[in-house]
């Protein structure tokens, strides 16, 4: 059973009867669900992530104390802990009496502090470009069964991806690393027989297509150990991970050369043409340099256009 699934299914039979017997004062100021870290938030979990921090559970978010007390709030996690132990075969955690720093009775302004630094998500310029996308992404994945004062949902609404300018700076600083990386140093590399730094040329190509890729089909991209797998599942040039996976699986050497050198240049090419499709760039060629610069002066905000190329990477 997925994670998401128990959680859900926990809370309907278990949760919401007993917010629904003690708390029936609160059931418009709460929003449950399952949101933050774990791969089960991200869709990710399978057999392998049974061995840890996989339980029966799910998140009440409260608003701050000016709505519910912090009196309430010990009574809602002496009621959370007093849930069943055990549900559909699985167990919950005793590590904590009132659920794991992922379940249990989570207060919005401190969840939101955590990954983005501020309390109301509401979020700078600067702050859009410093945090990471993962942390963003722990925002808004994952599900919320119910929130009737949609408050947390609008949070989740308004953090679900980068503001148009901020999205084209950091497309921009990626489409510049690609062709420096992949159209250029590679073939650099290999000539003058570094297979190392050909090894990282291709890494660092590949790393940045794929943020291209996460950029042009607006989501973020999540931790690198989940990056391929979120990757086959985008709508736009998904159809390109397993060439993205094989030039960072093959050997760097002089026989490959050629067919790796092809496919950076296939992967150019076929991200030039989204990026035109999306009115994104208008440079003629496949050079992921042209386009970087193209992408750069379509930025709206002066501030940040005239920021460096890279500052977004």
């Amino acid at each position: 059973m997925k994670g998401l699934e128990l959680s859900r299914a926990f809370y309907l039979e278990h949760g919401a009867p007993m917010i629904a017997r003690e708390f029936p004062e609160l059931e418009g100021v709460l929003a449950i669900g399952l949101v933050g870290s774990g791969s089960e938030c991200f869709g990710y979990d399978d057999s392998l992530s049974e061995d840890h921090d996989f339980e029966p559970g799910f998140c009440i978010f409260l608003p701050d104390e000016s709505v519910i007390d912090s009196r309430t709030a010990f009574r809602l996690e002496r009621a959370y802990s007093k849930l069943p132990r055990e549900f559909l075969g699985y167990r919950r955690s005793d590590l904590s009496p009132v659920g794991s720093n992922r379940h249990g009775v989570i207060r919005i302004e401190d969840f939101l502090l955590e990954r983005t630094g501020s309390r109301d998500g509401a979020l700078s310029v600067a702050e859009w470009f410093s945090l990471p996308e993962q942390s963003l992404l722990e925002v808004v994945n994952g599900e919320i069964f119910r929130d009737d004062s949609q408050y947390f949902c609008g949070i989740r609404r308004a953090l679900a991806y980068f503001p148009p300018d901020v999205r084209k700076k950091k497309l921009a600083g990626q489409l510049l690393l690609m062709g420096q990386s992949g159209q250029y140093n590679y073939k650099r590399c290999i000539e003058r027989g570094e297979s190392g730094a050909a090894a990282l040329a291709a890494g660092e190509f590949v790393r940045s297509a794929m943020s291209a890729i996460f950029l042009l089909n607006s989501r973020y991209m999540p931790y690198y150990k989940w990056s391929f797998r979120a990757l086959r599942s985008l709508p736009l040039l998904s159809e390109l991970e397993g060439e993205l996976e094989w030039l960072i699986s093959s050997p760097n050497s002089k026989e490959n050369a050629p067919e790796k050198q092809k496919t950076i240049e296939r992967i150019c090419e076929l991200v030039a043409k989204e990026l035109s499709a999306q009115g994104l760039s208008d440079y003629q060629g496949n050079e992921a340099e042209g386009h970087a610069y193209s992408v750069n002066n379509k930025i709206t905000d002066p501030n940040i256009r005239n920021l460096h190329i890279l500052y977004g990477v």
